[in-house]
C-alpha cells in the first residue's frame, strides 16, 4: 500500500502550496483508518521540503514517480521516499530514501546500530543504511513483481538535519553504507546526482503500480529455513528493533564472558520476530564457539526443530543444542556462556512431571549462564503455573547480581503483517480497548463460519496447497481417545461434527504431520509456531452475554493442566482466581487467534458468540460503506419533466443500460435516456452522464446495481481512476460484451521530442475474492476507448 502517489511536477506543486503534509495526512487516515502522531505529521511536513528542493534540479526528469509511505510487504513498517523512472540503460529503477530528521549521531561497537536523540532519550536504533538496505532486500525477497520485471532497486538515506558525518559515515558501517549510501545536509548536490543516475528517464511503466500490485510470496517458516541457517546462510533479514536486539545480545554475550552476569529481557508480542532472532542468535553464538542453548518450557517448538534437523547432525548434538526450562536444576554456576529462553512468559516455578523439582526456573537459568537472554510476551501466558515476567526476571537478576537490560520488539510479521489486526483482536477479545474497533484497512483474512464442518472444509481447501493450515480449539472437551483410539473427542451434535484432538503418535509434531489437518490441535502444540491459515473453534469457556466477552474457567475440561488448582482457588480467593482464570482463557484464544499468517477462520460453539463476531465483519463492512459514501456521495435522483430540460444547465442524461458488460457508445447516440438534476454539490456540465454498473468486479468501489455519474473526455493523465472502457475484445466477468468499468493503469514510451505512445493498459478489478482478474491489453490498445471517468455512485 502507498499513501501517497505523484509525478515530480505534483509532488512540487503540492509542495509548493504547502499542502503536501495536508495530502498525506488525509490519504494515511483514508488508508490506514487512524491518525499519525503530531511528530510524524510534522516530519512530512519538514522532510518533504528538503526533497522538494533536491527535486527542483531540472535534470530529474518532470514524469518521474514520487511514492510516499509504501508499506514493507508483510511488515507494518514504511519506507518514506521512492522516487522511480528508468535509468541510462533503460532499467526500471526505484530509489528507496530513508529520510531521518536527527541532528546529531554517535557512533557504538554494535554492527548497523548508531546512537541518536529518539523522542527525549538517546538510544540505539538501526544504521539508516542499514535499515534502507534492508528494506530493499525485503521488496526484492518477497514481491515477484521486483524479481521477474528486473526492477533495479537502489536504498539511499538522506539525514538533512545532520551537519557531521564523521560517526554516520565512519568506516566500520563501511559494509552498510557500500550498500546504501547516507547524504547528509552538506550533501544536496550529491543526493540530486545520485537520483540522475538512477533515473535519468521518467517513469512512464508504472513501477510502483507493479510492485504495489506484485504477488507477494507468504514468508519464510522458521522451522523450515533452520537447516540452511545453521550451514551459516542468512534466511531472514532482521529490521529496525530486530537488530537491535540481536546486536545488543551478541554485544552482552561478550561482555558477560568477562565481567558480570549479563540479563536481557526482550518484550514482544505475536509475530515480531521474537523466535527468530532467539535461532538467529543460537547460531551465530555457537558459531563463536560459545556454550549456547535454546530453552523453551513447550515442546512443540523444540521438537519441531529437532525433526528439521534430523539427518544433517547427531541426534546429541541437535538435543544440546534444544532444551525445556526445567533443564537446569542441578547446572553448575556460569556453566554456560548463553542460555536464550524463547517464549519466557510460559516458564514454572518448578519442574519435573509432578512439578515438585526445583527452586524456581528463572533463577535457575540465571545461575547456570553467564548471559541469559529472555523473550517474552506476558499476554501470552495461557496456564495459571506461568510465571515469566519482566518483573519476576528483573528480581531474580538482582539477586544474582546481574546487569538487567530491557528492549521491545514491535516490528510486525505475522498476520500479514498487520498490527491492525492485533488490535482489533485485543479490542475484540475486550483484553485492551484499543482504536482498531474494525478491520477496515487490514490485509488479514478472518472470517467467522456457521458451521465446524464448513470450518473444517475451509481450513482442508487451504490446507491442500502447501500443508501450512490447521484446525485448533480451546480446551473444552476431554481428550477421550487417549485411551480410547475409538472415541472421538470434539463432538458437536447440532452439525453432526466430530473429531480428534492431535494423536499420540504426532505429539509436539502434529503440526508439521501430512495427516494431522484432520486432527484439532490445541495451545501445547501449536504456541510458538505458525502456519499460513489457523481454524479456531471457540468453546464454552468465551462466550458473549449483551457485547460483553464472558469466561468461565468451569468449562475446561478436566484434563487441561492450564488452570489446574483454579476450582480449589475459587473457594478461597475467588475475586482473584475469577481475575486470573479470564486472563488466562482470552490469552489462550488470542495466542490460537494469532497463529495464521495469512487468515484465522473460526467457528463459535455458542451461537450468540458467534454472532457478535459477525457483527463486527459486519460492521467493518458497514464502516467500508461509509467510505464508499463520502468518497463517491449517494444521491436521491429526481427526472426532470421534459419542458423543463436544459440539458447540462440543470440535468444530466441518465442511460437505460447495464455496464461492466454491455452496448454503449457515446452518450449522445445511446438510445432511450432520462434527464436527471444533480443535487449539491453537483453541478451539471458538458460530458456528464449517469448509467448503472452491475456486477463484483468493483464491489469496493462501487456496489452490484448502482447508478453511477461519468465525465466523458476528461482531460489529464487517467492512472489510478475508475474508468468506462470500450474494447472490441474486452470480456468482463460479469456479463460478458465489449464494455467494463476498471481502475485504469498506463504505461508509455516515447519521449517529449517525438511524442508519447501507450505500451500497456491494465485495467483492474477492485477485488480479486471472487476470481476477478486484471485486463492486461498491449498489441490491441489503439481499439480500446475511455468513454468516461467516474465521478460519482449515485441513488
Amino acid at each position: 500500500m502507498i499513501v501517497y502517489v505523484a509525478d515530480k511536477n505534483k509532488f512540487i506543486d503540492d509542495v509548493k502550496e504547502n499542502s503536501i503534509h495536508k495530502k498525506i495526512l488525509a490519504e494515511f487516515e483514508r488508508r490506514l483508518f487512524r491518525r499519525p502522531a503530531a511528530n510524524e505529521i510534522d516530519s512530512w511536513k519538514n522532510s518533504m521540503e528538503y526533497m522538494f528542493k533536491i527535486l527542483i534540479d531540472p535534470d530529474i526528469p518532470s514524469n518521474a514517480g514520487v511514492s510516499i509511505e509504501y508499506t514493507l510487504p508483510l511488515t507494518s513498517k514504511r519506507i518514506d521516499f521512492i522516487l522511480t523512472g528508468q535509468n541510462a540503460d533503460g532499467c526500471d529503477t526505484a530509489v528507496i530514501v530513508e529520510l531521518k530528521q536527527w541532528s546529531d549521531v554517535k557512533k557504538t561497537e554494535k554492527d548497523g546500530v548508531v546512537r541518536t536523540w529518539l523522542g527525549k532519550n538517546e538510544r540505539e536504533t538501526s544504521h539508516p543504511s542499514y535499515q534502507a538496505w534492508t528494506y530493499a532486500a525485503l521488496i526484492e525477497d518477497y514481491n515477484e513483481a521486483v524479481r521477474n520485471d528486473n526492477i533495479a532497486l537502489r536504498p539511499c538515506a538522506y539525514l538533512h538535519n545532520l551537519d557531521v558525518d564523521t560517526a554516520i559515515n565512519d568506516q566500520f558501517y563501511a559494509d552498510h553504507i557500500n550498500k546504501a549510501p547516507v547524504f547528509i545536509s552538506s550533501d544536496a548536490k550529491k543526493l540530486a546526482e545520485f537520483f540522475k543516475l538512477h533515473v535519468k528517464f521518467g517513469d512512464t511503466k508504472c513501477i510502483m503500480y507493479r510492485i504495489e500490485h506484485g504477488k507477494i510470496k507468504p514468508s519464510k517458516a522458521l522451522a523450515d529455513s533452520l537447516v540452511s541457517m545453521m550451514k551459516g546462510n542468512r534466511e531472514f533479514l532482521m529490521i529496525d528493533d530486530q537488530k537491535l536486539v540481536y546486536e545488543t545480545a551478541v554485544d552482552l554475550a561478550h561482555k558477560a564472558q568477562k565481567g558480570k552476569k549479563q540479563v536481557l529481557i526482550v518484550e514482544g508480542g505475536p509475530g515480531t520476530g521474537k523466535s527468530v532472532v532467539a535461532i538467529n542468535l543460537l547460531v551465530a553464538l555457537t558459531n563463536r564457539e560459545m556454550l549456547v542453548q535454546y530453552v523453551s518450557k513447550n515442546a512443540a517448538p523444540r521438537a519441531v526443530y529437532a525433526a528439521k534437523l534430523a539427518g544433517t547432525m547427531t541426534k546429541t548434538k541437535i538435543n544440546n543444542l534444544f532444551k525445556g526450562s526445567g533443564s537446569y536444576m542441578e547446572s553448575e554456576n556460569n556453566f554456560f556462556d548463553v542460555l536464550v529462553v524463547d517464549e519466557a512468559h510460559r516458564m514454572n516455578e518448578k519442574s519435573g512431571l509432578y512439578q515438585n523439582m526445583g527452586d524456581n526456573q528463572i533463577k535457575e537459568v540465571i545461575a547456570a549462564s553467564k548471559c541469559s537472554i529472555f523473550f517474552i510476551d506476558e499476554n501470552q501466558r495461557v496456564t495459571l503455573k506461568d510465571i515469566g515476567s519482566k518483573e519476576e526476571i528483573e528480581r531474580f537478576a538482582a539477586q544474582q547480581g546481574a546487569v538487567v537490560h530491557a528492549l521491545e520488539l514491535k516490528s510486525q510479521f505475522r498476520c500479514n503483517g498487520s498490527d491492525g489486526y492485533l488490535s482489533w483482536l485485543d479490542n475484540s477479545l475486550q483484553i485492551k480497548e484499543t482504536a482498531n474497533a474494525t478491520l477496515d484497512g487490514v490485509d488479514y483474512d478472518f472470517r467467522v463460519f456457521n458451521s465446524p464442518n464448513e470450518l473444517r472444509e475451509a481450513i482442508l481447501k487451504k490446507n491442500s496447497t502447501h500443508n501450512k493450515a490447521r484446525l485448533v480449539a480451546g480446551y473444552c472437551w476431554q481428550w477421550k481417545s487417549k485411551k480410547n483410539p475409538r472415541a472421538m473427542d470434539i463432538v458437536i451434535e447440532e452439525h453432526d461434527f466430530e473429531a480428534k484432538w492431535n494423536l499420540m503418535e504426532d505429539g509436539s509434531l502434529w503440526i508439521m504431520g501430512r495427516d494431522s489437518v484432520h486432527q484439532v490441535g490445541c495451545i501445547h502444540t501449536c504456541q510458538g509456531l505458525e502456519v499460513d491459515y489457523i481454524g479456531v473453534i471457540v468453546g464454552s469457556d468465551l462466550v458473549v452475554r449483551d457485547g460483553k466477552i464472558i469466561t468461565d474457567g468451569n468449562k475446561r475440561a478436566r484434563g487441561d493442566k492450564s488452570i489446574s488448582g483454579f476450582k480449589s482457588r475459587l473457594k478461597s480467593h475467588r475475586v482473584s482466581a475469577l481475575k486470573e482464570a479470564d486472563v488466562i482463557i482470552k490469552n489462550t484464544y488470542r495466542t490460537l487467534m494469532t497463529r495464521g499468517q495469512k487468515g484465522c477462520y473460526i467457528y463459535c460453539d455458542d451461537k450468540e458468540t458467534g454472532e457478535y463476531f459477525r457483527r463486527l465483519i459486519e460492521n467493518s463492512k458497514r464502516e467500508e460503506q461509509i467510505f464508499i459514501d463520502e468518497m463517491y456521495p449517494r444521491l436521491n435522483l429526481q427526472i426532470l419533466p421534459e419542458n423543463l430540460v436544459k440539458p447540462f444547465v440543470n440535468a444530466v442524461p441518465l442511460y437505460d443500460l447495464k455496464v461492466a458488460a454491455g452496448g454503449f457508445s457515446e452518450y449522445q447516440q445511446a438510445g432511450n435516456f432520462d434527464w436527471v438534476e444533480l443535487p449539491e454539490p453537483f453541478t451539471p456540465k458538458k460530458g456528464y452522464f449517469i448509467v448503472q454498473v452491475v456486477g463484483e468486479s468493483m464491489n469496493k468501489k462501487i456496489p452490484d446495481g448502482s447508478w453511477c455519474l461519468f465525465r466523458a473526455d476528461a482531460a489529464g493523465s487517467r492512472n489510478g481512476k475508475v474508468v468506462l472502457v470500450q474494447h472490441r475484445d474486452i470480456q468482463d466477468g460479469d456479463m460478458g460484451g465489449h464494455y467494463t468499468v476498471k481502475n485504469y493503469m498506463s504505461e508509455k514510451t516515447g519521449n517529449d521530442i517525438d511524442g508519447w505512445q501507450h505500451s500497456r493498459i491494465v485495467l483492474s478489478p477492485s477485488t480479486t475474492a471472487l476470481g476477478y482478474k486484471d485486463i492486461v491489453l498491449t498489441a490491441d490498445i489503439s481499439e480500446l476507448t475511455v468513454i468516461g471517468e467516474l465521478v460519482a455512485i449515485l441513488s
